[in-house]
């Protein structure tokens, strides 16, 4: 079970944003590759713009004040306040395709606009 914890708030929670099987375990290999143990993802907003809400995903080894940090899938997540107003219910996942491959944010309180992330240390749909 996913669980979510604040610095200032150890109560157990429901998880904001779910990682899948794949999407954690992509997370993991790159984690392994780029030698970053210690390490989780973290899940941000970056803005929006016409064409609506722009997501980030980074590497991350540091709680910042008001944080969320949890696990899912095993993966440890972090997400700021401000972007879990916007990513509540929200799920990461790692799509692979003929037009390439990629981590997608499936966020159902999005309305309209890009959802998908080129890699893990960039932001998305420049």
């Amino acid at each position: 079970m996913d669980t979510l914890n604040t610095m200032s708030d150890t109560a157990t929670l429901k998880a904001m944003v779910a990682l899948t099987p794949l999407a954690a375990q992509k997370i993991q290999a790159l984690l392994t590759e780029k030698n970053l143990s210690g390490y989780g993802l973290r899940v941000f907003v970056s803005g929006s713009s016409c064409s609506g809400m722009q997501y980030g995903l980074a590497f991350e080894n540091k709680t910042e004040e008001g944080d969320f940090v949890f696990e899912s899938q095993g993966t440890r997540v972090y997400l700021d306040s401000q972007s879990a107003l916007y990513l509540d219910g929200a799920t990461v996942d790692f799509i692979e395709g003929p037009q390439g491959s990629g981590f997608k944010i499936e966020n159902p309180n999005a309305v309209g606009g890009c959802s998908s992330c080129d890699s893990a240390s960039s932001g998305c749909c420049g």
